[in-house]
């Protein structure tokens, strides 16, 4: 085997561990038997621990993949010139699907001594240019932040807990509701 193919395959195993795991944490939490996630990558467990010493090492690669993926997504969405409503709300809905899925891996991290890694810094940056768009398109009430956004999803996937279709669906219903000037009027009345 030539560096370059073991580079190649050590790569690949990594990512199918991360895959495995982030499939196995949604279905059994994040207490999920390590074995489980090895034989669902099709590795060894050994493989697993070289690559992770840790449970708290791979759910927090688990979460960088996912923040990473979403991260890629909300720029390939900012360079379109596709529809901003549907880009923001879209890429919202992905973002509640993946908190919410993910939330007990998270709760895991937050219990432990060692601080996880904070993600949302890059959220907040690459949300920016698809609220920007959305709202000068008037897809979304012009008052409300990148950070108030960030807080609807953190809020709904803390109340849909392992349930991303309840997390989409109420994300539907706050749409409906900061989707558009009316909040100015019903304020006001």
């Amino acid at each position: 085997m030539t560096p370059t193919t073991g580079r190649a395959d050590r790569r690949r195993n990594r990512e199918r561990l991360i895959e495995a795991a982030a499939e196995v944490f949604r279905r059994d939490g994040p207490a999920a038997p390590l074995e489980e996630i090895a034989r669902r990558a099709g590795v060894g467990s050994a493989t697993l621990h070289r690559h992770f010493g840790s449970r708290r090492d791979l759910l927090e690669a688990v979460c960088a993949d996912g923040i990473d993926q979403l991260c890629v997504r909300a720029g390939e969405l900012a360079a379109g010139d596709g529809d901003a409503a549907a880009d923001l709300w879209g890429w919202l809905d992905e973002l509640v699907r993946f908190a919410s899925a993910t939330r007990g891996v998270v709760a895991v991290l937050l219990t432990e001594p060692e601080l996880p890694v904070c993600h949302s810094s890059r959220l907040r940056e690459v949300a920016g240019p698809l609220r920007s768009r959305a709202a000068a398109a008037g897809a979304v009430h012009p008052g409300a932040t990148v950070d108030d956004l960030l807080a609807v999803v953190t809020g709904i996937s803390r109340v849909t807990d392992d349930d991303p279709e309840a997390g989409s669906r109420l994300l539907g219903l706050v749409r409906a509701g900061i989707g558009s000037q009316r909040i100015e009027s019903a304020t006001r009345g």
